[in-house]
């Protein structure tokens, strides 16, 4: 069989896989705090015909190996996290990071190890818990969930997370203050849906998450915004110029296999 034929069927899975990752990104132009993928590819193991031979002293001079290649392979699949743009919204508990850091977000207060996030569109339900859209308990800087006074009338988010809260008396009280985290190596992280990330080993080390403040130039955690929100960071132009990459490469590599088997088809003809 011709190793074109499976370079082609290597090339045909390599852009499939290109194709769902953009189409994933396109899906998700939209949602607060996505950060948009990439495709690498890197080539297969080749076949070598001939080796290399060293150059003799005053006889015949080295030869490069001949190789053949064997197709294409995913290299890796990367998060990129590069900061989406602002969408003022003007909403006390829509939070946005200016800079580097995740919000931490639990089930409950159980949960040992927190999620992590970049979609800060928060709300406060009829207890007072600063909570996501699906209910996840915002944390603060000791891992605690966030509950307001009952008594406060009204409240803001300063840039270090710390929540000052209006009581009913007319005097202010510093609250709590939401937690955030550092992480070395984001692209570590994985993804479990609904805006949220899971801590990995290849992110922090060991895997640990430490709650830190926002605004910390000693952790180089960013500033939190109240009444914005981070968009995706997905380039449509980009995108759509990936699309079409990818499906011109999906054609080319199966006119591979087209001409492949019509090869094929010449030498069974020249058998009969």
């Amino acid at each position: 069989m011709l190793k074109s034929m499976y370079s082609g069927v290597s090339g045909m899975r390599g852009f499939q896989a290109k194709l769902d990752v953009i189409g994933n990104n396109i899906a998700n132009v939209n949602t607060v705090g996505f950060k948009s993928s990439r495709v690498m590819f890197k080539d297969i193991m080749s076949q070598t015909v001939s080796g290399v031979s060293a150059p003799v002293e005053g006889g015949q001079g080295g030869v490069n190996a001949k190789q053949i290649g064997l197709g294409v392979s995913i290299g890796s699949i990367d998060n990129m996290h590069m900061q989406g743009s602002p969408m003022t919204t003007n909403n006390p508990t829509d939070l946005r990071i200016d800079g580097d850091g995740f919000f931490l977000v639990k089930l409950s207060e159980d949960q040992e190890t927190p999620f992590l996030t970049r979609a800060g569109d928060f709300h406060v339900d009829t207890n007072g818990n600063l909570i996501t859209s699906d209910g996840l308990h915002v944390v603060d800087t000791g891992g605690t969930p966030i509950q307001l006074d009952a008594e406060a009338t009204a409240f803001t988010i300063g840039s270090d997370g710390t929540i000052m809260m209006t009581m009913s008396d007319g005097t202010i009280q510093a609250g709590a203050q939401i937690g955030v985290a550092k992480v070395t190596n984001p692209q570590g992280l994985e993804k479990i849906g609904g805006n949220l990330y899971r801590m990995t080993m290849n992110a922090n080390a060991e895997g640990v998450i430490t709650p830190t403040t926002a605004n910390n130039t000693a952790d180089g955690t960013g500033a939190i915004v109240s009444g914005q929100l981070e968009m995706s960071n997905v380039d449509l132009t980009s995108e759509f110029t990936e699309m079409i990459v990818s499906q011109r490469g999906f054609q080319a590599n199966s006119r591979i296999i087209t001409t492949s088997d019509e090869v094929l088809q010449e030498v069974v003809n020249l058998k009969r």
